[in-house]
C-alpha cells in the first residue's frame, strides 16, 4: 500500500483504545509513510481530556503531519459548494482533509467513507 492520510476518526478510536485501531495503525506504517492533516491534529486536540495529553501528543508527534495550502483550501471550498447544490453537506474538515489528501497523491483511510463522496479521493474504508 501507499502512504495513507489517516483520518481523526480513526485516530480518536486509537486513543480510546478500541481492539483493532493501534493493530491497523501498526499494519498501515509497515506498508508506507502514515501523515495526517493539521486539521486533524485540531480536531483530537479539541475533544481531548486532559489526562490523554501525554498520549495524545506522543501519537501526534508520531505522523507526518501536512498543513493546509491555498490550492487545498480552494479545493474544498469548491467541493463544498458543488456537493452543496446537490443537497450533499461536507464539512469543512472532511472536505480540507481530501483535497489535502489529493494534493499530496495520498490514500485515505476513514471508518466514515461516505463522508468523503469526491471521485478524486483515494479512500480507504478502515473495517474496525
Amino acid at each position: 500500500m501507499a502512504d495513507t492520510l489517516i483520518d481523526t476518526n480513526l485516530l480518536i478510536l486509537a486513543l480510546r483504545n478500541y481492539p483493532e485501531a493501534i493493530p491497523l495503525l501498526k499494519r498501515l506504517k509497515a506498508a508506507g509513510a502514515l501523515h495526517i492533516s493539521v486539521v486533524t491534529r485540531t480536531e483530537i486536540l479539541a475533544g481531548m481530556h486532559p489526562s490523554e495529553e501525554g498520549r495524545t501528543m506522543d501519537l501526534l508527534s508520531s505522523l507526518s503531519n501536512l498543513p493546509v495550502d491555498v490550492a487545498s483550501a480552494d479545493q474544498a471550498g469548491r467541493w463544498i459548494y458543488t456537493y452543496a447544490r446537490r443537497g450533499i453537506q461536507l464539512s469543512v474538515p472532511d472536505a480540507i482533509i481530501a483535497a489535502t489528501a489529493v494534493a499530496h497523491g495520498l490514500t485515505l483511510v476513514t471508518t466514515n467513507a461516505k463522508h468523503f463522496p469526491m471521485p478524486e479521493v483515494s479512500v480507504q474504508p478502515a473495517s474496525l
